[in-house]
């Protein structure tokens, strides 16, 4: 029974590894296209940066703390309490960004002659602080207090076990279930989901009239500016759904976890909800690689330029000429929109 629990084990090391190894060099990455382009360097990129910064996180601090809660060292309660909660941030700072994303392309077709003096750089920076405060303080409240320390005392007094309060540190151990479904799933992972849908509906709501209106009175710029709208939003709204398809299981097993004690949820299901919520850090630059241009052209001139050390005038061509897109967006980033004052 040991060597297979312990072989199990290797194997779930074996995958978190992998899962780390994919996630980190990918979001490093997207961090270092964003400071290498200046194209990327605009509101949405901004919190695409600290999306991928949590997703870095998770890679190199959630994924070897994981691994040491699933082998369940003996250790302190509040210490075990301190491993379980990075993972509890940095899912809710990934929420909070993504629902800054979804707002943020909602203004830039719902008001996009005020854009660029509404999401200034400034407020863009503010609004990413807010979000990790509020992750930090939405994470860290098991330390305030609502936790399993009362219920662990009573599991202690009943065993009569040692004077120091040490425990197998396990997650459900030390969260309480009630804190998971209550008050992170129900108050801060699905009410933001909800409105990224109703988001995302409005922007591509939006995004079809405008091309419609375009279309029949035969203007080519802001159907040029809607199409790529169109096609960053549909971008974004697919990385949206791979987060709440790889979270939604785990939710949903802490929900029966909480409301159905008797019920016997197989592990083999948790462990297969716990890589989904891991593996889902490694997706984004996957999905910004194959269906955001900028990402794409700035990958490969990175990979040819410091990778592999070439250096390539093509890719140097391709890198003025983004440059000089951005330049030229910067200089007159109304011109597609002289017409639309009176539809908005």
């Amino acid at each position: 029974m040991a060597q297979s629990v312990s072989a199990f084990q290797a194997a779930y090391i074996t995958i978190e590894v992998l899962i780390a190894l994919v996630s980190v060099p990918g979001n490093i990455l997207v961090i270092w296209a964003v400071k290498k382009n200046q194209a990327l360097q605009d509101a949405t990129f901004s919190f695409i940066v600290s999306l991928a910064v949590a997703d870095v996180a998770v890679g190199t601090l959630v994924i070897p703390l994981a691994i040491v809660i699933n082998i369940g060292p003996q250790m302190e309660f509040y210490t075990c309490l301190m491993v379980a909660c990075p993972v509890l941030i940095l899912t809710e700072s990934s929420i909070l960004a993504l629902l800054a994303i979804a707002v943020d392309r909602y203004l830039r077709v719902k008001i996009p002659l005020r854009y660029k003096s509404v999401v200034t750089p400034r407020r863009a920076a503010a609004a990413i602080a807010c979000c990790w405060i509020i992750s930090l303080l939405v994470g860290l409240t098991p330390m305030f207090g609502w936790n399993n320390l009362n219920k662990m005392r009573r599991t202690q007094e009943a065993n009569a076990s040692h004077t120091a309060f040490v425990i197998g540190c396990k997650f459900e151990n030390v969260i309480s279930m009630e804190y998971m479904v209550y008050f992170n799933f129900f108050v801060w992972v699905l009410p933001p989901l909800l409105l990224m849908l109703i988001i995302y509906l409005e922007v591509f709501n939006l995004i079809r009239k405008q091309l419609d209106k375009k279309v029949s009175s035969n203007s080519s710029d802001p159907q040029k500016y809607y199409g790529k709208e169109l096609k960053i939003a549909k971008s974004l709204a697919l990385v949206l759904f791979l987060f709440a398809l790889s979270w939604l299981p785990l939710h949903t097993l802490n929900c029966i976890t909480l409301f159905c004690p008797s019920c016997q949820t197989p592990s083999i299901l948790t462990y297969i909800a716990i890589f989904l919520t891991h593996g889902n850090s490694a997706m984004n630059p996957i999905v910004y690689a194959f269906r955001i241009q900028k990402f794409r052209t700035t990958f490969l001139q990175i990979w040819h330029q410091y990778i592999c050390c070439e250096t390539d005038k093509n890719t140097n061509n391709l890198d003025n000429t983004e440059l000089g897109n951005w330049q030229l967006e910067r200089v007159i980033p109304d011109v597609p929109y002289l017409d639309l004052q009176k539809s908005l």
